[in-house]
């Protein structure tokens, strides 16, 4: 089984290898609301486009039905458009993977390093904001997340080792902001806490609705937090 850098599949529960549908539903209205679907604006400002839309609906179906359990035709019929229609925005199942986990690799991993940039003499700082960015990462996207444990290696060669890269890069930002918080732990048990962490933060998709999510950032944060700053000698 090849091993995804930085989405441990930790805390994953028995019988959870999949969102439920409804689940998946729902996850699909959060980022919506994450993106400003609400307002037909992303979260960066840009207007909304078609294509967003229709991201958001296969992923949402992909995190419930397993990307091969997913046809075009299906999302086509969510989205209310023909399959054949959607080949103008996308060149197939593929490549809407592609789309969807390519640019959250790259978002995680510009926003670490601006996360780790903003504390360069105060690793505790630096941890704390770290936690606090992927915690809300996190509950945004829980769809995405169960995307990067179960369906990664669906994607071509090429595609795939971007992502490995730019997990691997955003596990270094960890690494260093551990190796100068705790002095003297090696790197590759740095890696071993990061990873750990993950574990913890990347558990969203298989939390259930029924503490809210204000509540769930905050246990999530704490244990991360307390789990990180745990003396680390033998």
């Amino acid at each position: 089984m090849r091993r995804r850098v930085g989405w441990t599949r930790a805390g994953k529960p028995a019988g959870a290898g999949r969102l439920t549908s409804d689940y998946a539903c729902r996850v699909t209205v959060e980022q919506q609301a994450a993106r400003g679907g609400a307002n037909g604006t992303t979260g960066t400002g840009r207007r909304r486009s078609r294509r967003d839309e229709i991201l958001d609906i296969a992923v949402g179906l992909f995190a419930a039905r397993g990307y091969h359990g997913v046809s075009m035709d299906d999302i086509g019929a969510a989205a209310g458009v023909t399959g054949p229609a959607l080949y103008h925005h996308f060149a197939g199942k593929e490549a809407m993977l592609a789309a969807a986990l390519i640019p959250v690799s790259e978002g995680l991993l510009a926003g670490g390093r601006e996360r780790a940039a903003a504390h360069p003499d105060d690793p505790r700082g630096a941890l704390e904001s770290l936690i606090d960015f992927h915690v809300d990462f996190a509950l945004a996207h829980p769809a995405v997340i169960a995307l990067h444990l179960h369906e990664l290696d669906r994607l071509p060669d090429e595609p795939r080792r971007t992502i490995r890269r730019l997990q691997r890069l955003y596990v270094e930002e960890w690494v260093t902001m551990l190796t100068a918080l705790h002095p003297g732990l090696p790197d590759g048990e740095a890696r071993v806490l990061a990873h750990a962490a993950f574990g913890l933060m990347n558990s969203t998709p298989f939390l259930g609705g029924e503490v809210d999510r204000q509540r769930r950032a905050e246990l999530l944060r704490g244990a991360t937090l307390a789990a990180l700053l745990a003396p680390t000698d033998s």
